[in-house]
């Protein structure tokens, strides 16, 4: 892929600023757009600029400013307690902000590459959840990220641009914050450290898919050489939250055993996504197992 200039929005939180780094690795020129109310200023790679802004703002100034090639759009309300307590609050940043970042984009034939979700997407699952499965969101948060796939798409038809969405699994690894919308991985990661015994809630049979950060990044940078579609970014393996501590315990190297709790209503209690499509299209694979992602991540808390 030749260098490109890009935007990453959300590129002070988790997610965003590893893929603010695999970009700056390639030789590209990255800008990166976060309001810092998740986000974190340190996160941010020196060799990329920072601007302090909102999505939900008109972004057409900084855009002109910028020309960019490609923008990847990870700025997102991503808590789903708080996208039930605050649908309003969740609505306006994902779905507004969304629609302001293609405008600008539009405005400038920027590549749009999505941030989405796959388990708040497709509900329970009964088998490895493929694109074209039936689309059962149990929160806002679930609807909100789904309406943004469907702005991409509509654009894609309407305009003739190439936009992408990618519906992540459960991401876990380095620089993920253990409150807030934390990943169950940073907080049993962050108890642990501090000695005190992980919750678990209900029995801990409930499965995810989860996949290290690594392979999200690589896979969120490969499909900025695609031309539209929707596409899976997991493992296509499903564990319990019980198989999930007895890895995260061993990572740690810790004899501990959890706390159970009852379980949280509403709590899917399978998830998991099949990646074919995302394999066949993308030329991607995860590269990272659970025990060895686990040891990256463990190494970033100890």
């Amino acid at each position: 892929m030749a260098p490109v200039r890009a935007i990453v929005t959300g590129g002070a939180g988790f997610i965003g600023s590893h893929v603010a780094d695999a970009l700056l690795a390639r030789g590209d020129e990255v800008h990166v757009i976060d309001d810092l109310s998740r986000g974190k200023r340190e996160n941010v790679p020196e060799q990329a600029t920072f601007h302090r802004g909102d999505i939900r703002e008109p972004l057409d100034e900084l855009f002109a400013g910028i020309q960019p090639d490609a923008c990847l759009h990870l700025a997102a309300q991503a808590d789903v307690r708080v996208s039930v307590a605050q649908p309003d609050f969740d609505a306006d940043v994902n779905v507004i902000g969304t629609i302001r970042v293609l405008e600008a984009a539009r405005a400038h034939d920027a590549h749009v590459v999505f941030s989405s979700t796959g388990g708040a997407i497709y509900g329970e699952c009964q088998r490895p959840a493929r694109e074209d499965d039936e689309r059962e969101p149990l929160s806002p948060y679930g609807v909100s990220k789904l309406s943004g796939e469907e702005y991409l798409a509509a654009y894609n038809r309407l305009h003739g641009t190439r936009h992408v969405s990618l519906r992540y699994g459960n991401v876990y690894g380095p620089r993920q914050d253990p409150h807030g919308e934390a990943g169950v991985v940073a907080i049993f990661f962050d108890r642990l450290r501090n000695g005190e015994r992980p919750r678990v809630f209900g029995d801990g049979s409930q499965t995810r898919d989860y996949v290290y950060v690594a392979d999200v990044v690589a896979a969120t940078v490969a499909a900025l050489d695609h031309a539209g579609g929707v596409f899976n970014v997991g493992t296509g393996v499903e564990r319990s939250v019980v198989e999930l501590f007895e890895a995260c315990r061993r990572a740690a190297g810790v004899d501990v055993e959890p706390e159970f709790a009852p379980a949280r209503l509403g709590e899917l209690q399978r998830s998991v996504l099949d990646i074919g499509l995302a394999a066949e299209a993308l030329g991607w694979r995860p590269a990272y197992g659970l025990d060895e992602g686990l040891a990256e991540t463990w190494r970033s808390y100890s």
